[in-house]
């Protein structure tokens, strides 16, 4: 079972079309701690992952490989839901206990982009509960002590204020 302090997709956005670039926004939640962004990718599902590669950079100190991705029909129709298993491998160059093991996650819904994003962040969540991974979140929020500290790049997420367009760079 997941900690209380899992990461939680708030929300996402994506924008993809075949002749441009998909370009996905996240906007992820973990405790008290937000963190937002966006990401180009070559499809609306690695712009996505992307995002969250982004977002999460500090506290995953890289990008997680995904190294499993299935799509499965769990019906028939277009109301059928699809089954989406993500499996990753934690990031390239971590040390020690944190650079080993394969994490998955799984997700179901209608919509396959939502079930991808869902089930990436049920793998992150399986690999952050590692004992090994204990205070990532936290320790990527807290403020940086010294004066050679680099300005905190953690975005705040303020509800009110919540119309993030992901699409004004595509009528550019």
């Amino acid at each position: 079972m997941p900690q209380q302090d899992a990461l939680h997709l708030a929300r996402w956005t994506v924008t993809s079309g075949s002749n441009a670039q998909s370009r996905g926004a996240v906007v992820i939640e973990a405790g008290d701690h937000h963190w937002q962004a966006s990401a180009s990718g070559n499809g609306a599902v690695d712009a996505l992952f992307g995002a969250v590669d982004k977002a999460l950079a500090e506290v995953l100190a890289g990008h997680p490989r995904l190294v499993g991705f299935v799509v499965r029909s769990l019906g028939e129709g277009p109301g059928a839901e699809g089954l989406v298993t993500v499996t990753i491998l934690p990031p390239a160059g971590a040390e020690g206990a944190r650079g080993e093991g394969e994490y998955s996650g799984a997700s179901t819904n209608t919509n396959i982009i939502a079930a991808s994003i869902e089930a990436y962040v049920v793998a992150l969540n399986n690999m952050l509960d590692e004992a090994h991974w204990a205070g990532a979140a936290e320790s990527a929020a807290a403020p940086k002590r010294g004066p050679k500290a680099a300005p905190r790049q953690r975005a705040e997420y303020d509800k009110s204020k919540a119309k993030h367009d992901t699409t004004s760079w595509f009528e550019q």
